[in-house]
């Protein structure tokens, strides 16, 4: 088995690492869009946060990796054995030209062919669900898959009507795109859609360049051994995720945060509300993360650009970038 660059050996980019922790906490908030240079640690860090989970349990034989005690909701029940399994947490790269039908899912060919059977072939939606879905350069992909995948990401369930089909499996999963702008910008009603938004840039400084190199050697000559070295970290890592999912149901959120939110959303001029329903969970999730019961102004000064820079309109009278915006207007909101 192929073992992953672990998580808390990653140099730097500490912005997407955190963006991925409170995606993990926390599914609903809709998933991370990775923008910057290419090399730069975008899927191994998404591969290495999947390979740090804990495996999950499943129904035996079950294509849809439905959890225990969901046997009637799977579509196909008569492929489950007894018992229970379980298995790693689904990580499943989509490839830049992916059909629909690979995507949803479609009518096997080869039982209806060969036995005269009408039966669902399950795509990609559902080998991720409970887990991870990256698109490398989500840019570059159709505009009509990409809005199946965030319309599928935000209902957590896929819906499929064809051939004279109709299935409907879960497909809860952490939607990662990454992307370089400047081979193409996302549409806003797309980006629009991502929860979360973080910029990686390649690092200047070199002692952090020399750091990475000699990692990267380390786990390309031993990786028992250098994942071995990062095993405490990990566990470290691991316990903060589990801490938060379980802290998260008990987190409040008083009401001048979400006036804050609010006020600050207003302030940057962010379209619709999504923006403030982003700011409120995320600051919850990192909220929970550090441990904490009540959501408090660090935590949604923290989470703001993340959930915000994506979301803002150009102004043409302001050349500045919109982290520099939303960093202007938490100023002025949220005193140092």
């Amino acid at each position: 088995m192929k073992m992953s660059f672990p998580f808390s050996a990653i140099v730097g980019q500490d912005e997407m690492k955190l963006a991925l922790l409170i995606a993990a906490v926390d599914a609903r908030i809709g998933g991370v869009m990775v923008f910057g240079d290419r090399g730069t640690g975008k899927s191994t860090a998404v591969r290495a946060l999947a390979g740090l989970l804990p495996p999950i349990p499943v129904v035996a034989g079950c294509r849809y990796n439905c959890p225990p005690g969901s046997e009637n909701a799977c579509p196909a029940p008569e492929a489950h054995r007894p018992g229970k399994a379980v298995m790693p947490v689904p990580f499943v790269d989509l490839p830049l030209g992916a059909t629909e039908d690979r995507v949803v899912g479609a009518l096997d060919l080869e039982r209806a062919l060969g036995h005269g059977e009408k039966a669902f072939e399950p795509g990609l939606l559902a080998r991720a669900h409970r887990g991870f879905l990256y698109i490398d350069e989500v840019n570059l992909l159709e505009d009509h898959i990409v809005d199946l995948l965030l319309d599928v990401a935000a209902s957590g369930e896929n819906v499929v009507e064809r051939e004279g089909l109709s299935v409907r499996h879960g497909a809860r999963f952490v939607l990662v795109g990454s992307g370089n702008p400047e081979e193409g910008e996302l549409r806003p009603q797309l980006l629009d859609r991502f929860g979360l938004s973080v910029e990686v840039r390649t690092p200047q400084d070199l002692a952090q360049r020399i750091e990475i190199l000699k990692r990267c050697d380390a786990f390309e000559r031993g990786p028992e051994s250098f994942v071995e070295s990062w095993r405490k970290a990990e566990r470290k890592t691991l316990k903060k995720i589990g801490r938060g999912k379980d802290m998260l149901p008990a987190v409040t959120v008083p009401d001048e945060i979400l006036s804050l939110a609010s006020r600050l959303c207003i302030a940057v001029g962010a379209d619709g509300l999504r923006g403030e329903l982003t700011l409120m969970r995320a600051s919850r999730a990192l909220a929970a993360l550090d441990g904490d019961a009540t959501v408090a102004p660090s935590h949604l000064r923290h989470v703001a650009p993340l959930a915000l820079r994506h979301r803002l309109r150009r102004n043409v009278l302001d050349e500045t970038g919109s982290t520099a915006r939303i960093d202007r207007a938490m100023a002025e909101l949220i005193p140092a």
